[in-house]
């Protein structure tokens, strides 16, 4: 049965037709498939099997990334509050694009992800001042700060990351917050978010939640 809702769930989502996905999963739940299950049987591997196809150039597009994506974070948010037992946390991450970067597509796709993943989310949206990446992540309580650059100025800019690490040296607490940085920039050169001061950098999301796992743990350990 649950082999089934797995076919059907990743069947919409590579349609990207959102009301069948969801439509699988309330159906799921009416054949007494756990909330948990849901999520970690069939939404998580549904994302891992979207990014194996992105890599392996199997002609998943963006749109397809970035339904699933967001399907995953609606599903998350609804399954949660119903499961037996309040799920453990990994962490949490405050997410934006930074200062002068108004796209927005990649950090909804790591997002999503991110969320499946029982990864605490802070979306802080576009154009974001390196002083609220810091001050958000203090606020709550954040391990990490993930910084989308989808422009080679942005990505480099003293408004970027660069920023933010040097924010986090004023005040004392690089050793509790970590950087993560992506975007279109960094794929062309992988060592890019070394000379901006990242700790780590992310090609897709699933690749995020596992980088930013690492990270948390850094922090916590």
């Amino acid at each position: 049965m649950l082999e089934q809702v797995m076919t059907q769930y990743n069947e919409a989502i590579m349609d990207t037709d959102r009301d069948r996905a969801l439509q699988v999963v309330h159906d799921a739940l009416a054949l007494e498939i756990t909330p948990e299950e849901v999520v970690f049987e069939v939404v998580v591997p549904a994302i891992e099997l979207m990014m194996k196809s992105i890599s392996e150039n199997q002609g998943v597009s963006l749109a397809q990334h970035f339904m699933a994506a967001q399907i995953a974070s609606e599903v998350v948010d609804d399954m949660v509050p119903r499961f037996r037992k309040a799920p453990q946390i990994i962490g949490r991450v405050v997410i934006g694009t930074s200062q002068g970067d108004f796209h927005g597509l990649g950090k909804r796709i790591v997002a999503g992800c991110l969320k499946a993943m029982m990864i605490e989310v802070t979306d802080l949206g576009l154009n974001v001042a390196p002083e609220r990446f810091v001050d958000e992540a203090l606020a709550h309580d954040a391990q990490v700060i993930a910084i989308s650059s989808m422009m080679i100025h942005t990505a480099r800019g003293e408004n970027g990351c660069r920023r933010v690490r040097q924010i986090l040296k004023e005040r004392g607490v690089e050793d509790r917050i970590k950087i993560a940085v992506g975007g279109a920039p960094y794929r062309f050169d992988p060592e890019l978010y070394r000379s901006v001061g990242g700790d780590a950098w992310a090609e897709n999301g699933i690749t995020a939640g596992r980088v930013i796992t690492c990270l948390i743990r850094e922090v916590r350990k």
